[in-house]
């Protein structure tokens, strides 16, 4: 019988040996792992099976990991693990700039810490889920939002910001991660029209009664969505 605290986690690493000794501590642990090597087939098995966690390698074939997870943070916040050997302080950065929830280095590797690791992020992912309904709701497929049921008239990018805030309350997002965001298209434009666009949306939150620091500015960094 599976334990109420199991959890779907996909493991993606190309070295056979740490990824089978990885998955066998998962399963020791109530959770039913999934094994990749490939970087390649990581958003297609992500999009079929909706994991409740990926453990994501760094350096992988076909596909790097920070460019997958790039790709996962366009549509889904399911929490994420980078694992590597890489050490380097301008890795960890960039791996939780693009929206990792945590960051393993694999030297000395010890199975034991991935899964209290995986054990704590699981927890606190849960306990997000279960509190009251959030002040923003977002309807992604009509691209509509409201504050406290008050409809707020957004334009698409307004949308998309308020939508990567509020959807992950408390994180601090930089301006180039919401740049990345706001544009798919990768157009050519400046930092700085992300604080145009906030301001804009404050003003729309605070008409609807929201605090208008419900999006607050970290100094030198990006934004912050308080609720």
């Amino acid at each position: 019988m599976t334990s109420p605290a199991a959890a779907r986690i996909l493991v993606v690493e190309d070295e056979p040996k740490m990824a089978s000794l990885v998955c066998d501590y998962l399963r020791a642990a109530g959770h039913e792992p999934q094994c990749l090597a490939d970087g390649r087939d990581v958003v297609p098995a992500y999009r079929e099976h909706r994991h409740d966690l990926i453990l994501l390698d760094l350096m992988l074939p076909g596909r790097g990991g920070l460019d997958i997870c790039r790709e996962l943070r366009t549509f889904s916040d399911v929490p994420i693990v980078m694992l590597t050997a890489r050490v380097e302080e301008a890795d960890r950065l960039l791996g939780l700039d693009l929206g990792a929830d945590d960051y393993i280095c694999k030297t000395p590797f010890s199975p034991r810490e991935i899964v209290a690791r995986v054990k704590a992020i699981l927890r606190r992912s849960r306990q997000a889920d279960q509190k009251d309904p959030p002040a923003v709701q977002v309807d992604e497929d009509g691209v509509r939002a409201a504050y406290h049921g008050t409809p707020l008239d957004l334009t698409p990018i307004e949308f998309r910001l308020l939508k990567t805030l509020a959807g992950a309350p408390g994180r601090v997002f930089s301006r180039d991660l919401l740049l990345d965001r706001l544009h798919a298209d990768q157009r050519a434009v400046t930092d700085r029209a992300v604080d145009t666009h906030v301001k804009n949306l404050r003003r729309k939150l605070e008409a609807a009664g929201a605090d208008p620091e419900c999006i607050r500015s970290i100094y030198g960094v990006g934004y912050r969505f308080d609720g």
